[in-house]
């Protein structure tokens, strides 16, 4: 919740927190594990199409950096959805076509049940984006994005299931 408070005040456009950050706590809490067990960063996503150049984003991940005190200001890892195209297949070896939107970032995500992004709004109320639902998430239940081709489901199953063994992996 002090990441998403801090991120609503920085007012950055399309903004979500997603990842890790959003279904590690949940599947800790249906595990019984300490609500950060696994958590590395937290991440926040933005979508600012007006300058994709890396300085732009650098700009953004220092303003990020410098609102938040240790040890959050080195666990906040602030990307902007409108440039991963120019990195993503450079880094995983597979295509990607640009996005619209954080929201459709979601979409892309190897798995269902980590399609879950997260947005503290005024007034304290929560903007919940899950484009495949969240019943596989509280099912602890692994599943292939069904409209994303991708190597990277099995890693990321495989690595999630080292750390929550109670997971289940359903293949395509």
């Amino acid at each position: 919740m002090h990441v998403m408070a801090v991120a609503r005040d920085l007012d950055l456009p399309d903004w979500l927190i997603f990842s890790g950050a959003i279904y590690q706590p949940v599947l800790n809490h249906l595990t019984g594990r300490d609500p950060d067990y696994g958590i590395k960063d937290y991440d926040l996503g933005y979508f600012d199409p007006s300058d994709t150049s890396y300085e732009a984003e650098d700009v953004v991940i220092r303003r990020v950096a410098a609102a938040f005190a240790q040890p959050f200001n080195e666990m906040v890892e602030v990307r902007n959805q409108a440039r991963v195209h120019l990195w993503f297949e450079d880094k995983f070896r597979e295509p990607y076509a640009p996005l619209t939107s954080s929201e459709e970032a979601l979409s892309r995500f190897t798995t269902t049940a980590f399609s879950v992004g997260v947005r503290l709004e005024a007034g304290d109320a929560l903007t919940i984006l899950a484009p495949f639902g969240l019943e596989d998430l509280f099912a602890l239940r692994l599943r292939p994005n069904p409209t994303r081709q991708t190597t990277g489901f099995i890693r990321t199953a495989e690595s999630a299931v080292r750390r929550w063994p109670d997971l289940s992996v359903v293949a395509g």
